[in-house]
C-alpha cells in the first residue's frame, strides 16, 4: 500500500525511523515532540536502543532488521505516511533493510538526517556501513541534512571551513543523488550559524545569530524532524527550511528553562506552550 498525499486541512502524518534516546532529548522522543509540536501525527520505528542521557552514550543495542522490516510494515499497510524522516540507522544490514521498505512504498517525502556520531563522541553508526548510507538512502532522500563532518565524511572529503565549501560539498552530494541538500554551518565556529539549501534550481542561505547556550543535545534530529512535520504543510522546501530553523532557534534559545540533567541538555520542544 502506497502512502497517499495529505489532504487539505488534514493532520500531516510524519514517520521517524531512527534509534532511542533513552534520556529523551534526541532520537524518536526528539523526533515525536518534534512532530507534536508542529501539527503532524507521529509514528515510530525503532532500529536501535541506547543507553543515553545528557553526558554521552554509554550502549547501543540494533534492532534486527527483519524487525525492522516488520515494523515498517504495520505502519505503511494501515496508516497514511505523508512524510519520513531517518535518523540512527546503526550499521549496513539496517540501512538495507529501512531502504528496501521505502523503496516498497515510496513515500512523497523523505528526509535523511545523516546521523553518524553523537554530541559526546560515541559513534551511532558503522564505519564500514558509510557507503550503504551513500549509496541505498541517498538517491532516495528528498532531502539530507549532513552537518560539516557527516557531509565530509560522505564525499571521502575534509571537513569544510568556510561557506563556499559549505556549498561546493552541498553541490557534490546533490551529484551523488540526494534531490536536496540542507548544509548545516553549526560546526564552522565564529557568531553565526549559516545553513545553505542547495538544490538543482537554487542556493538559498539561512543566517543565524549563535545562541550562547550548551544545551543543545538533539538539534540535528529536532531539525530533521522540523522538516518532515512541516513540508507536508508548506509550498517548497524553502518555505519549510524556513520555518523548522526558526522554530528551533526558539527552542534553542528556550533550553536553559527545562533545566534536564547535568551534561548537554536538549532543546525546548514545547517552549511555545510550557
Amino acid at each position: 500500500m502506497s502512502s497517499s498525499n495529505t489532504e487539505t486541512g488534514a493532520i500531516s502524518h510524519a514517520l521517524t525511523i531512527a534509534g532511542s534516546d533513552s534520556g529523551g532529548g534526541a532520537g524518536i522522543q526528539a523526533d515525536l515532540k518534534t512532530f507534536s509540536a508542529l501539527g503532524a501525527y507521529g509514528m515510530s520505528v525503532l532500529t536501535a536502543l541506547t543507553a543515553q542521557n545528557t553526558q554521552g552514550v554509554s550502549a547501543v543495542h540494533p534492532v534486527p532488521p527483519e524487525f525492522i522490516a516488520a515494523q515498517c510494515d504495520a505502519v505503511f499497510s494501515d496508516i497514511r505516511v505523508d512524510a519520513v524522516k531517518m535518523g540512527m540507522l546503526a550499521n549496513a544490514d539496517i540501512i538495507s533493510a529501512v531502504a528496501a521498505s521505502l523503496r516498497k512504498y515510496q513515500s512523497r517525502y523523505i528526509v535523511l538526517d545523516t546521523v553518524m556520531i553523537a554530541k559526546g563522541g560515541h559513534a551511532l553508526l558503522d564505519p564500514a556501513a558509510v557507503d550503504a548510507l551513500r549509496e541505498q538512502l541517498l538517491p532516495l532522500a528528498s532531502i539530507i541534512t549532513p552537518n560539516l563532518p557527516e557531509a565530509a565524511a560522505l564525499l571521502g572529503a575534509r571537513e569544510a571551513t568556510t561557506e563556499a565549501q559549505m556549498r561546493e560539498q552541498g553541490r557534490a552530494l546533490l551529484a551523488a543523488g540526494a534531490q536536496a541538500v540542507l548544509m548545516k554551518g553549526g560546526h564552522l565556529g565564529g557568531e553565526q550559524c549559516p545553513d545553505w539549501l542547495i538544490t538543482a534550481d537554487a542556493e538559498v542561505n539561512f543566517p543565524a545569530a549563535r545562541i550562547a547556550t550548551r544545551h543543545t543535545h538533539g538539534t540535528g534530529c529536532t531539525l530533521s524532524a522540523a522538516l518532515t512535520a512541516l513540508r507536508p504543510q508548506r509550498a517548497d522546501w524553502v518555505e519549510t527550511v524556513r520555518d523548522a530553523k526558526a522554530w528551533l532557534l526558539e527552542a534553542i534559545a528556550n533550553a536553559e528553562r527545562l533545566q534536564v540533567g547535568h551534561g548537554i541538555g536538549p532543546v525546548h520542544h514545547f517552549h511555545r506552550w510550557w
